[in-house]
């Protein structure tokens, strides 16, 4: 066949592709056999394709893949795939080192030699996502992605419904271990969502394997986008992959090895053009990669989707509840927590104490050296009653005012903590409360509580400026 003259006759970005076959069925050269000219135009100038970064070679035929095109493993099994095991295959993906979204076809061609397999490879550029070719599926992948969307869409628990998605990607990847971390790349740090292990297996949990072998696991997690290469997602099927992993991250790859790790899955969850984290599934079944390729690609832009939507509702949660100066719960959580107490159906704790705790010397303090050390008097302030009240809720009532509700201590244990704090606040060199107690032993009336608590703070409050009459506001 003469390929010049077959691609010459594509309009559509087009080049044929041959693929070295081994007798272990494994593979060697990739290499761009010919291409119509729109796409050597997309080679030679890359300027004019949407700003693609790619590999600026003047096109010469027969040249391997990655003269013009990064190593990509996802491209290459694509192409052994069609060239070598003749089946078509299609998908809409937005590569991480492009600017654009690529809708590819490939489809087989007759080949006389039984050691190199031929296929085409036609692209389609968009600049924005298109939503209608995304959703060209066929109809096993559109079955798993349609159950991963009606479980997200419908979740009124969002764990337990990731836990059920990712238990239903395990099974569809047939891996030992499926699990979700969540990472922040501002602030370092990541962590586990959800994992799941397959029936019978005895794995160390995800949290205990990043400790003991990593310390640091968000050390490895910053270099999986280099790792990734610009590609939508890390496939490794087989040793020769695992080759091209150790040789872009070497100390993952001995971490893998340790582990017994002989075929991975990563996939990042982008939401926004943010990485909000990542699925890695181990030991999967390999025959199937490029099914689950397919089934991955979408169903994790419905999951980043969902984590963002959680992520943003906790932070209003956050904002809603939590007093941002000191980091204690602020007003609103007290009275929503309050309303509880008196008017939820659900069981109440059997005893439960109240203490307010009054702030001394705020408004000296905010007088004398402004509001800043005012603002670090709250924070210290807020840590103290957080470490003596260790098992209680801590509010932020307003102002230098604190309440604290403990269902946890006995009223002994209570009372201790409430006298020793009482004594420190009298040394002149410690942060000073005036405080007021009491404990509801079975009467549940959290309204008496807090009076009687509130009363008594107002009372030990003028028992102090008695005793220190210099430290009394003016």
């Amino acid at each position: 066949m003469d390929f010049q003259e077959f691609v010459n006759n594509i309009e559509p970005m087009t080049c044929i592709i041959s693929v070295e076959k081994f007798s272990d069925d494994s593979y060697g050269n990739i290499r761009l056999v010919a291409g119509n000219k729109a796409y050597i135009d997309s080679i030679e100038n890359p300027e004019n394709v949407a700003s693609a970064q790619m590999l600026h070679n003047k096109f010469i035929p027969n040249s391997p893949y990655e003269k013009y095109i990064p190593k990509d493993l996802n491209f290459e099994t694509a192409c052994y795939q069609c060239a070598i095991q003749k089946k078509p295959y299609h998908t809409y993906i937005h590569p991480d080192r492009y600017s654009f979204w690529i809708d590819m076809y490939m489809l087989p061609l007759a080949s006389d030699d039984p050691n190199i397999g031929y296929c085409t490879y036609t692209q389609e550029i968009t600049i924005e996502k298109n939503d209608q070719r995304m959703t060209n599926l066929s109809a096993d992948i559109s079955a798993a992605v349609l159950q991963t969307s009606l479980k997200l869409k419908g979740t009124k628990d969002f764990r337990n419904t990731m836990d059920e998605v990712i238990s239903d990607i395990r099974e569809i990847c047939a891996a030992d271990r499926c699990c979700v971390f969540l990472t922040d790349f501002k602030a370092k740090k990541c962590s586990v969502l959800t994992q799941v292990v397959a029936p019978g297996l005895q794995i160390v949990p995800m949290e205990t394997h990043m400790e003991r072998d990593y310390g640091d696991f968000f050390d490895v997690v910053e270099t999986w986008p280099a790792t990734i290469a610009g590609s939508t997602c890390l496939i490794i099927k087989n040793s020769s992959d695992m080759d091209v992993l150790k040789a872009r991250n070497p100390l993952w790859h001995e971490s893998l090895m340790k582990a017994e790790v002989d075929s991975l899955v990563l996939f990042p969850l982008e939401y926004n053009d943010e990485v909000l984290g990542y699925i890695w599934a181990v030991n999967f079944d390999t025959e199937n990669a490029m099914n689950i390729k397919e089934v991955l690609e979408l169903t994790t832009h419905l999951i980043a989707s969902e984590i963002a939507n959680y992520q943003l509702v906790d932070k209003l949660r956050i904002m809603g509840t939590v007093d941002m100066l000191t980091g204690v719960n602020n007003r609103n959580a007290m009275n929503n927590r309050v309303d509880w107490f008196i008017r939820s159906s659900d069981k109440k704790p059997d005893t439960f104490g109240v203490i307010f705790a009054d702030l001394n010397g705020l408004k000296q303090k905010n007088d004398k050296e402004g509001h800043g050390a005012g603002d670090k008097l709250l924070k210290d302030a807020a840590a103290i009653l957080t470490d003596v009240f260790y098992d209680g809720e801590i509010y932020r009532a307003g102002g230098d005012e604190f309440m604290i509700i403990d269902c946890e201590a006995s009223e002994e244990d209570l009372q201790q903590r409430v006298e020793k704090l009482r004594a420190d606040s009298e040394d002149p060199a410690n942060i000073s409360f005036a405080l007021g107690f009491y404990f509801d032993s079975g009467e549940g009336d959290i309204r008496k509580a807090m009076r009687t608590a509130d009363e008594r703070m107002y009372i030990d409050k003028e028992r102090y400026y008695t005793l220190f009459p210099e430290r009394r506001r003016k």
